[in-house]
C-alpha cells in the first residue's frame, strides 16, 4: 500500500512538472519591446528599453546570450592597427561594456587614463569570452531584463502575426508566443526581418547597383592571397583528375558583378599553453585526413601556415582566420542564410568538424611534422581551454557569422558613405563604424592554374570613420513600422563590412533602444521619430555619433 502510495505522488509530481514546462513553453509573454537575439548590440538595446522604464525582454535562440563576444571573438578590434585609432569613436553603453570588462581585470584606472588621454593599447579593450558572459549576464540582471533562452523564432509560416504593416506577435518553436509594441531583430542571421515581410539581400550587389567599386566579383584580390602557388588538382598538373577539397570549380566570373558568395565564416577559437587549464587537440567524429591536402601542398612549396598567439588575458588567444591558407572555409555557407536550421546545423558542424580537424592535423600529423616540425611543435604546445566554453569541450558553440541577411530599406549605406574624398553626407547618424570596408574573401577557386582566393577588401587609405544613419535601422514603412535592427542595417556588402564589429553593434542597439521607447512614449512608428529627439538621448548618454 505505501508502496502504491508513493508511486501514485511520484506521477502526480511527475504531472505537475510536465504541466509547468508545457505551460511555460505554450506561454504568451507580454512586453513593450521584444529583442529577438541575445547578441552584444541586442542586449545594449534591452539595456537601454529598460532604462527607459520601459518593459524588455531578450529571445535568444541558442543557449547563452552575448553573441560572438562569448564565442571567442574577445580581440575587440580597437586601436589595433598602426593606422588608425578607433577607440575615440567607442562610447554610450558600448563603452560602459568596456568599462565593466575592465573592472573585471582591475584595470579601470588604465583604461580611464588610456581613453582621457588618447593612449593606444588594444590589450587594454580585449578580453575572455568567460568574462564577456559574466558581465553581460550581471549587466541585463540589473536591469531585471527577462531572459527566454532555446527560444528560436518558429519555422511556420505564421510565426510573425503583423496587422496591417505592425508586428503584433511572434512564434516560437516550443510553442511560445511573444507579443510587444515594437521588436528588434538584434540577430545576424535576420529571421525576425525576413519573417516579418521585411525587404532582405545576401551576397554581393554587382558594382553597377549603386555606382560602386569595391562590390561584387574581384578582378584582382591581393589582400591574403596565397604567398605561394599551390597546385589544386587531385593529381598535379592535371585539371581532369578534379580538385582537392576546400576548392571550388567554378570560373572567376565577370569583374563587378553580382551573386549570392558570403564573407567565410570561421570559429574564433580560444586556446592556451598552460598545462593545468590545457585540452589537448582531439580528433573530430567524422575526421577525413585527406581534407586537408592542401596544407600540406602549400607547406611543400615553402608556405609558412599560421600559428597561435597570445592576444587576449591569461596567455589565451582570440584564433581568428584571416591569413591566406587558416581555417576560413571560403565557399561552405552560401546556404546559411536563408536555409532551414537544420541546414544551418548542418553547415555549422561541417565547420565545426573542418576545424577541430585541422589542429589536430597540423598537431599531430607525421608528415607535417617533416615538412615544418617547428610549426606541429608550436602547435602541440596549444590547447583549448577547459575554462572556456565549459559545456562544450572547450570548443566555442557558435561560429563567426560574418554576413548574413542584409535589410534593404528605403536608405541604404554604400561605398559612397564610406570614402574619405567627397563622401555621401549623413544628416542623420546615431553611431560611428570607424573600421575599414572589410570583407573576407567568398571563395576558392583556380586561376592559371593554381588555387586563389576571391574577393578579399580590407585596407587602404579611401575610407572615412562612417556614420551610421538612423534610416538605415528601420524597414521601408510600407512594410513594417515597429521593427528595428542594429545588426543587419541596410547597407551594401562591402558596406557592411565596416560596421560589422562587436562594438559597433552595441553602438547601434544603444540606438535602437533608444528609438523603440521614444517611438511607444510618443505612439508613433519607428519611421516617424524625430531625429532631433534620438540625437539629444543618444549624446546625454555619452554615445558618439560624430568625430
Amino acid at each position: 500500500m505505501e508502496k502504491k502510495t508513493l508511486g501514485n505522488k511520484l506521477r502526480s509530481f511527475t504531472g505537475l512538472i510536465l504541466l509547468l514546462i508545457t505551460s511555460e513553453l505554450n506561454a504568451q509573454h507580454v512586453f513593450d519591446v521584444v529583442v529577438y537575439g541575445g547578441t552584444a548590440g541586442g542586449i545594449t538595446a534591452a539595456i537601454q528599453v529598460a532604462k527607459s522604464g520601459r518593459t524588455v525582454a531578450i529571445v535568444e535562440p541558442g543557449r547563452h546570450i552575448g553573441g560572438m563576444s562569448v564565442e571567442g571573438l574577445g580581440g575587440s578590434d580597437i586601436d589595433n592597427h598602426k593606422e588608425f585609432q578607433n577607440s575615440p569613436a567607442v562610447g554610450g553603453l558600448s563603452l560602459e561594456f568596456y568599462k565593466r570588462i575592465a573592472g573585471a581585470y582591475g584595470r579601470e584606472a588604465s583604461l580611464e587614463s588610456a581613453i582621457k588621454n588618447r593612449i593606444k593599447d588594444p590589450s587594454l579593450w580585449r578580453f575572455e569570452s568567460s568574462v564577456a558572459e559574466k558581465v553581460f549576464n550581471e549587466w541585463v540582471k540589473e536591469y531585471k531584463i527577462k531572459i527566454f533562452l532555446n527560444q528560436q523564432l518558429s519555422e511556420n509560416k505564421n510565426a510573425v502575426i503583423k496587422k496591417g504593416t505592425q508586428i503584433s506577435e511572434i512564434k516560437t518553436e516550443n510553442g511560445a508566443s511573444f507579443k510587444a509594441k515594437i521588436f528588434i531583430d538584434a540577430t545576424i542571421e535576420g529571421d525576425l526581418l525576413a519573417g516579418a515581410g521585411v525587404s532582405t539581400v545576401v551576397g554581393r550587389e554587382s558594382n553597377h547597383q549603386y555606382g560602386e567599386t569595391l562590390n561584387g566579383i574581384r578582378a584582382v584580390t591581393d589582400h591574403a592571397q596565397f604567398s605561394v602557388k599551390v597546385d589544386p588538382y587531385k593529381i598535379p598538373g592535371d585539371p581532369k583528375s578534379g580538385l582537392i577539397p576546400t576548392v571550388q570549380d567554378e570560373p572567376l566570373g565577370m569583374p563587378g558583378a553580382g551573386d549570392k558568395r558570403l564573407q567565410a565564416f570561421c570559429f574564433r577559437v580560444c586556446l592556451t599553453q598552460n598545462p593545468d587549464n590545457r585540452i589537448p587537440f582531439y580528433l573530430p567524429e567524422k575526421y577525413e585526413r585527406s581534407e586537408y591536402e592542401i596544407y600540406l601542398r602549400y607547406l611543400k612549396v615553402g608556405g609558412k601556415l599560421y600559428r597561435p598567439g597570445a592576444g587576449l588575458p591569461n596567455g589565451k588567444t582570440d584564433l581568428g582566420a584571416w591569413h591566406d591558407l587558416s581555417h576560413n572555409l571560403y565557399g561552405m555557407n552560401p546556404d546559411y542564410p536563408e536555409g532551414s536550421y537544420q541546414v544551418r546545423e548542418k553547415i555549422l558542424d561541417q565547420h565545426k568538424t573542418f576545424t577541430q580537424g585541422l589542429f589536430y592535423f597540423l598537431a599531430n600529423d607525421p608528415e607535417v611534422g617533416q615538412l615544418d616540425a617547428g610549426l606541429q611543435k608550436e602547435w602541440k604546445s596549444w590547447g583549448y581551454a577547459k575554462d572556456e566554453f565549459t559545456d562544450n569541450r572547450g570548443f566555442p558553440r557558435m561560429f563567426y557569422v560574418r554576413d548574413a541577411r542584409r535589410m534593404v530599406s528605403d536608405y541604404v549605406i554604400t561605398e559612397h558613405h564610406v570614402k574619405k574624398q567627397k563622401p555621401t553626407p549623413v544628416e542623420d547618424p546615431v553611431a560611428m563604424a570607424f573600421w575599414p570596408t572589410d570583407v573576407h574573401s567568398v571563395r576558392r577557386i583556380v586561376k592559371d592554374g593554381y588555387a586563389y582566393n576571391e574577393g578579399f577588401v580590407f585596407g587602404g587609405d579611401y575610407w572615412r570613420p562612417l556614420p551610421v544613419s538612423y534610416r538605415s535601422l528601420v524597414p521601408k514603412a510600407s512594410e513594417c513600422t515597429n521593427l528595428l535592427t542594429p545588426t543587419c542595417p541596410s547597407s551594401s556588402h562591402i558596406a557592411y563590412g565596416a560596421i560589422r564589429l562587436e562594438w559597433t553593434f552595441m553602438a547601434l542597439g544603444e540606438a535602437c533602444g533608444v528609438a523603440a521607447a521614444e517611438a511607444i512614449k510618443q505612439k508613433s512608428t519607428v519611421q516617424q521619430l524625430h531625429y532631433s529627439t534620438l540625437k539629444r538621448i543618444l549624446l546625454d548618454n555619452g554615445a558618439v555619433i560624430s568625430l
